[in-house]
């Protein structure tokens, strides 16, 4: 079988920074909303220890730096003494198995309603626009938005703070190391797309003031765990959450070379094609100047199957290809790749309900359903 390995790009050994990778098949941080409270909870040991190899990478369910950086039912944090202790056990069993474990931290900013925020307070955001109402990715249900008030000046590095409160908590916690939350329209994107910032101060205006408060969250991080055991997701080309850019081409060029300055491990972005979390097209933009830009692992996502990955892989396109779907619903994705066995359907119905086996760790390994 090793002989076989070999030939499949996805199952290539890679070097990321210290870590040995025995494959390029990543566990792309998924909510899973089952964190009672904010808490993580002891069915997380199965699911993510069922996905676990020896070798190879997973990336956590986007995980809270703060009590106002919540806007999902039941997602976990990492703020608080139980949330740390909380972890550890998940974590554990992850390393029982191999694996190389990052923690993704997050804020949503207005990406929240008054419901999810402590004393009933407003979202904070980089701008007071309010979001729309929006279907949730389950179709049924609609996410109303509070009005996000506005960060004074003075107020934003204490939210550069909760990041490297997080990240050193994430490491207390055991995890290998963070993925900085910086896609997908959350406070991050705010910053940084300019339909959204509409600021006055150095945090907006030009690009490299949008920019700003990411990279203070950067260097944050890395001064306090290290450059080495940091990644940042980012997602130029997406429109999630009405988080916009004029030009995302430079964004996306700006980001990966600033990054690179920092000696971030790795850039996880997020293909262009991905329009919304589900729905892919055809698109003329692509990730690889960004990709040329950077200096370390380049991570793609969005909606890769087994035949493209290996060829995003083989072509230099990418080092690692991060799984959603497909991760979720085949706890032994990278086997079945080696296999190239079948797929278990995956059953978006049950992505956030809170029951803690259906859905989440119930999908049947290969060896169960030959």
């Amino acid at each position: 079988m090793a002989a076989n390995l070999a030939t499949i790009p996805l199952l290539t050994p890679y070097q990321m920074g210290n870590f040995n990778l025995s494959h390029s098949v990543v566990l792309a941080p998924l909510a899973r909303q089952r964190s009672y409270g904010n808490v993580p909870q002891p069915h997380a040991v199965l699911y993510y220890s069922q996905r676990a190899t020896n070798g190879g990478l997973l990336i956590a369910e986007a995980t809270g730096v703060s009590d106002t950086a919540q806007g999902y039912p039941e997602t976990p944090g990492i703020w608080t003494t139980e949330q740390v202790q909380a972890w550890k056990p998940i974590v554990n069993g992850v390393h029982a198995k191999g694996g190389i474990f990052f923690c993704q931290i997050l804020h949503v900013g207005r990406v929240s309603n008054e419901g999810f925020q402590p004393n009933g307070q407003a979202p904070i955001s980089c701008t007071d626009k309010p979001l729309t109402p929006q279907v949730r990715s389950n179709g049924i249900d609609v996410a109303q938005f509070s009005t996000p008030r506005r960060l004074a000046t003075d107020e934003i590095p204490s939210v550069v703070n909760d990041f490297r409160l997080a990240a050193r908590n994430a490491i207390e916690a055991g995890f290998d190391g963070v993925e900085i939350h910086g896609a997908h329209g959350y406070l991050i994107d705010q910053f940084m797309k300019d339909k959204v910032n509409d600021r006055t101060d150095q945090y907006g205006g030009s690009l490299e003031n949008r920019c700003r408060f990411a990279l203070e969250v950067v260097e944050a991080v890395v001064n306090e765990i290290g450059a080495d055991r940091v990644g940042f997701r980012i997602s130029p080309f997406s429109n999630y959450s009405e988080a916009v850019d004029s030009n995302p081409e430079a964004l996306a060029l700006y980001m990966a070379k600033s990054l690179s300055n920092y000696g971030v491990l790795y850039c996880h972005a997020v293909e262009p094609r991905m329009v919304t979390i589900e729905e892919k097209k055809e698109c003329p933009h692509s990730l690889l100047p960004m990709r040329k830009a950077f200096n370390g692992t380049f991570m793609v996502a969005g909606g890769y199957d087994r035949k493209d990955g290996n060829q995003a892989v083989s072509n230099g396109y990418t080092d690692l290809v991060a799984y959603g779907r497909l991760f979720l619903a085949n706890p032994d994705l990278p086997r079945r790749f080696e296999l190239d066995a079948p797929l278990n359907k995956y059953n978006r119905e049950t992505f956030y309900i809170l029951d803690p086996v259906v859905g989440y760790t119930d999908y049947p390994f290969l060896e169960t359903t030959e």
